[in-house]
């Protein structure tokens, strides 16, 4: 971009300015961040849903797991559209666990003490635990449509029908 000055700004001392810092900076390779974001929403799943014997980095494939520990700013091989069936299943796996630990923490709050999901997660309103498994599954190469009828399936199981049939 052309930044215009007027003159009595040319002549002025001091520091670079902010904008100047700001367009020296080398562009981000967006698919990397996206990368990135994949596995901070993975970690703070297991976290707030305190899911017990999940590998993070076992979500990856090789060329996954080495895009990680890059500057942002490189050019990275990321996983292709070719995935191992292995890696796949253990993605699966996982996206269903978190839809079942969303449910049956939401199910089991409201059966104590009859509170909402804004009420237990309060930091998280509006945080919907399946429509985000649902989306990681884009992102993971899974069926999302494999991972809402699991929610379906959970929420009749636990006695939840009218969310079911919505």
């Amino acid at each position: 971009p052309v930044l215009d000055t007027e003159d009595a700004w040319v002549s002025v001392e001091g520091p670079v300015s902010i904008v100047e810092l700001a367009l020296e900076q080398k562009r981000i390779h967006y698919p990397l961040v996206e990368h990135q974001f994949v596995l901070c929403a993975l970690l703070y799943a297991i976290m707030r849903l305190s899911l017990k014997g999940v590998k993070p980095l076992s979500l990856f494939d090789s060329k996954g797991k080495n895009a990680f520990f890059k500057d942002l700013t490189s050019i990275q091989l990321l996983p292709s559209g070719d995935m191992d069936p292995n890696v796949l299943s253990i993605r699966q796996q996982f996206l269903l666990k978190v839809v079942s630990a969303a449910v049956q923490t939401l199910c089991s709050s409201q059966k104590d003490r009859e509170v909402s999901e804004e009420e237990y997660f309060p930091f998280e309103k509006g945080k919907n635990w399946p429509t985000l498994a649902a989306d990681l599954a884009q992102y993971l190469q899974i069926s999302e449509d494999l991972v809402r009828r699991h929610y379906v399936c959970e929420l009749y199981s636990y006695g939840m029908d009218h969310l079911g049939e919505e």
